[in-house]
């Protein structure tokens, strides 16, 4: 077998006895299981010297029982929910015991080991072990109100209450070994210097100008210590409550799931989301569902209608999920997979509104505004944070367009807030200021239009679809009266890309079309997009059944542009209204337009928005 098999071997063989017997010391369910967790991490990271020790599980037992004693110490006012009245009777009998009692009815009742092994993990001689048993079982059985013949098979129901509860993968504990080797190795080459250094010191202090290492009672090779560190670990405790997210959707009534470790199904639980883990190989990671529903009415009595309309009790929706990274580069690395998955989110009918950085949250922080319009107008907010080793994240889904981030920034700061402190965690959060900031770069062309920013269309099939981008030999954007080429004198890398609904009848003569190249100087674009601006102008001019309004004009040293909504006549009885938009930023120029067809339409407010992103997206523009 493989040192590998071996640890999980004893992983798997170990870690209810050891949960049962630091639960009985403690009474604190959740530190007991961190601390097997935390012993058997330890374990790994020692595990070419664990490996060949006879009695494995006694090496481990005191580096549990001390880790979870210590971390109980840290919230004495701890009270376990949920726990049957057995299991708090049994509790409570073993509160009555001073520790070494406690300590010998567990290593009696719950643990293999003979009486002078147990005398010897408690550190007194067997007579006063056997003195402690006797004590211990006299005193709980008292306080538990049954006779001492019963003491064992309490202890035993309460070990059996804990058992088969969820594990983290070994694989999980393994790469927390592995990380935690790498930093006691760092640790241990600064000790061996601030031992060197002190031992030095000391000796220059002694009595004698000429005393010796060995006089002074130090040796000549400094000793490598290990500074005491909690390997980083995730439990429940670092997830919001349901009172803590009811900011996200005011006067409704919030309710929240179990923890759980994103272990089943296919693990999409956040929008947007690809895969079920941003990180490459993160050590642990938990998830937490939020619902809502309408409050229900005051009052009310026989007459009063009961609510069936699921739709109206589920009002809103939020989740939370913590990934504990290796190391804070790893953390970091997933923080960008996953903002790559919000700014380019794949999901069919939604936009991208706004980003917001949220400077003092975290190590850095984001919240991703987005519109769903696949039935009625929904807001989501994806909110990402890092800090130390942890990636941070919440979701929110109401109704309604809500585009806010105050909210979801204070949700985010709060589920920061709640893991500060903990191992592995960095930088926690001061109350957020959102600050609007460019979005990121994401679609098949860097710097041109991706689906996820195009908006809703009344009447539309399906989701929006971008065809390959192409040479822009020709400019379907360009209308009768612009005529614009990006084929041009000064031009160069045009090209070009449509948006359409291929479900809807009429796909090719319906849709949003791009076009972009790259002027040879700013000057060059200034007069580009002047010679389009002159055209529209007279194409208004002449009238012959064209209607022209300027939405929006925009012009300076760096940035153009004009947004025109044009009615060009196509017969004596009928016309059809386009929406047209120039712009320039730098040397690099751009023109969006937008089709419609009967039954189709976009909001003009809408467009003049797409034209805006369109500006804010050409700094990016990359062209082969």
């Amino acid at each position: 077998m493989t040192h590998a098999n071996d640890f999980d071997d004893l992983y798997r063989d170990v870690r209810d006895r050891l949960l049962a017997e630091a639960y009985a010391l403690t009474g604190d369910l959740h530190v007991s299981r961190t601390a097997v967790r935390d012993a058997l991490a330890v374990a790994w990271h020692h595990w070419h010297k664990v490996q060949h020790l006879p009695d494995q599980e006694a090496w481990l037992r005191p580096l549990v029982w001390s880790r979870a004693r210590h971390r109980h110490s840290a919230r004495p006012w701890h009270k376990e929910k949920g726990v049957p009245t057995e299991v708090v009777s049994t509790l409570d009998a073993l509160a009555t015991l001073d520790l070494p009692q406690r300590k010998a009815l567990v290593l009696t009742h719950l643990t293999p080991l003979s009486q002078p092994d147990a005398a010897r993990e408690i550190g007194v001689p067997p007579s006063v072990a056997a003195q402690l048993v006797a004590e211990g079982t006299r005193r709980f059985a008292e306080a538990r109100e049954s006779s001492p013949e019963e003491v064992g098979d309490h202890l035993r129901g309460l070990a059996a209450a804990v058992a088969g509860g969820r594990w983290p993968r070994s694989t999980i504990l393994r790469r927390a070994g592995t990380a935690r080797r790498r930093t006691y190795t760092a640790l241990g080459v600064a000790a061996t210097v601030v031992a060197v250094v002190t031992s030095g010191m000391v000796v220059a202090q002694g009595d004698s100008v000429d005393a010796t290492l060995g006089q002074q009672g130090f040796e000549r090779r400094a000793t490598q210590v290990e500074a005491e560190e909690t390997a980083p670990t995730l439990s429940d405790e670092v997830l919001l409550s349901a009172p803590q997210v009811r900011r996200l959707g005011r006067g409704l009534e919030w309710t929240e799931s179990t923890a759980h470790g994103n272990q089943e199904g296919d693990g999409l639980v956040l929008p947007c989301q690809q895969d079920r883990y941003a990180g490459p190989a993160p050590l642990a990671a938990l998830v937490r569902d939020f619902s809502a529903s309408d409050r229900p009415a005051r009052g009310g009595g026989k007459n009063k209608k009961k609510n069936t309309n699921k739709k109206a009790q589920e009002s809103a929706s939020a989740v939370q999920s913590v990934e504990l990274a290796a190391s804070p580069e790893e953390a970091a690395e997933a923080f960008g997979t996953a903002q790559a998955w919000v700014a380019g989110c794949a999901m069919p009918r939604t936009q991208l509104l706004a980003v917001h950085d949220l400077p003092g949250v975290g190590d850095e922080a984001r919240v991703f505004t987005l519109r769903r319009w696949a039935g009625p107008t929904r807001t989501v907010h994806v909110a990402l944070a890092r800090t130390g080793q942890l990636l941070v994240a919440t979701a929110a889904n109401v109704g309604g367009l809500r585009p806010a981030p105050g909210p979801a920034a204070s949700v985010l700061a709060a589920a920061v807030n709640a893991t500060c402190g903990t191992p592995g965690a960095g930088e926690c959060a001061s109350p957020p200021k959102p600050r609007v900031t460019a979005v990121p770069s994401t679609g098949v062309v860097p710097g041109l239009l991706s689906e996820v920013d195009l908006p809703p269309v009344a009447g539309a099939v399906g989701p929006w679809v971008g065809t390959s981008p192409e040479p822009a030999d020709v400019n379907v954007a360009a209308t009768r009266c612009d005529r614009t080429s990006f084929q041009g004198k000064g031009l160069q890398g045009g090209v070009t890309r449509t948006y359409l609904f291929p479900r809807g009848k009429r796909a090719d003569e319906f849709g949003v079309t791009e076009s972009a190249a790259r002027s040879r100087n700013p000057k060059v674009g200034r007069a580009f997009v002047a010679q389009v601006r002159n055209r529209v102008a007279q194409c208004a001019q002449e009238g012959f059944g064209t209607e022209v309004e300027r939405l929006v004009h925009r012009e300076s040293k760096k940035v153009d542009l004009t947004v025109w909504r044009l009615e060009l006549a196509i017969s004596d009885q009928a016309s059809v209204e386009f929406l047209m938009a120039i712009m320039r930023h730098g040397k690099t120029v751009a023109q969006v337009g937008f089709t419609p067809a009967r039954g189709r339409t976009m909001a003009r407010d809408d467009f003049t928005w797409l034209s805006r992103r369109a500006l804010e997206r050409l700094p990016r523009l990359t062209l082969e």
